[in-house]
């Protein structure tokens, strides 16, 4: 019967090393899936389980009392009272060391059953239960050697439970945009940056520094109008009598002398 050699453990802890073959959801089946591979006479040293998304899962048992307590501490005192017994029976003389067995027994059960309730009376009731804490991997992956990983899926995909569940991180990628197209998306132009001879180093204006004019936005294009029609041409208006210029016999008014005297004057009669 050969062994295969075994993989050194690195002493120093360092993350896990390989290819994903295969994920489930209870450590049991991951378990299974290594004992298929080594039925199959795979080199199962290139294989790691690794828990993924721990969790620290504590499972309440049931409910303290003095009276269980009691119980409990008495029996684990007997079962070391019975060890020291037994031990004095192994080293003396036939009737004593029997007689003695039963002594160490008795107090032991003594012993330990009151030292369970004065450390019970001393938690003042806090803690009225009892329970198990365990640390729970909600995946367990199987990763391999990348040189064996495809030789290690070929032979779990007929296993009884298979390649297990996909996890949620590595399908996620994978799955295909519906609406997509083959075309390549076009990368975004990368932002310009500004010129530091006119932008502090917060990025606001310098003070009297002037700003580079941006291009003007080319405006819409506006649709093409139809060409007005053109308004027929007025008719033409009749002739305005043209105005006589006045004539020469037109008297003339002859301008007033303000210093003479009035009209109604005796001085203006001949």
């Amino acid at each position: 019967m050969s062994f295969s050699r075994q993989q050194p453990v690195p002493r120093v802890p360092t993350p896990p090393q390989g290819d994903e073959v295969a994920a489930y959801p209870t450590y049991l089946e991951a378990q299974q899936a290594v004992d298929y591979l080594s039925d199959h006479k795979f080199p199962v040293q290139a294989v790691t389980i690794v828990g993924t998304d721990l969790k620290m899962v504590e499972r309440v048992t049931g409910r303290l009392s003095y009276g269980r307590v009691a119980i409990a501490g008495a029996g684990s005192g007997a079962w070391f009272g019975l060890f020291v017994g037994l031990l004095f029976t192994l080293f003396g003389s036939g009737g004593v060391a029997s007689g003695f067995a039963f002594i160490s027994i008795a107090l032991g059960a003594g012993f330990g059953l009151l030292f369970s309730v004065l450390s019970y009376a001393v938690t003042g009731g806090r803690r009225d239960f009892t329970s198990q804490s365990q640390i729970v991997a909600t995946t367990y992956a199987i990763l391999c050697a990348a040189e064996s990983a495809g030789e290690a899926r070929s032979l779990l995909m007929r296993s009884p439970n298979g390649l297990g569940k996909a996890r949620a991180g590595a399908g996620a990628a994978a799955a295909p945009v519906p609406g997509a197209t083959g075309a390549p998306v076009p990368a975004p132009q990368p932002a310009r940056a500004p010129d530091p001879r006119w932008t502090t180093p917060t990025g606001e204006p310098r003070y009297g520094a002037m700003l580079p004019t941006a291009a003007p936005a080319t405006p819409p294009a506006e649709p093409a109008q139809p060409a007005p029609q053109q308004a027929p041409a007025p008719q033409q208006a009749p002739q305005q009598a043209q105005q006589q210029p006045p004539s020469d016999q037109q008297s003339v008014t002859p301008p007033t002398d303000p210093y003479a005297p009035p009209p109604q004057d005796p001085r203006r009669q001949p």
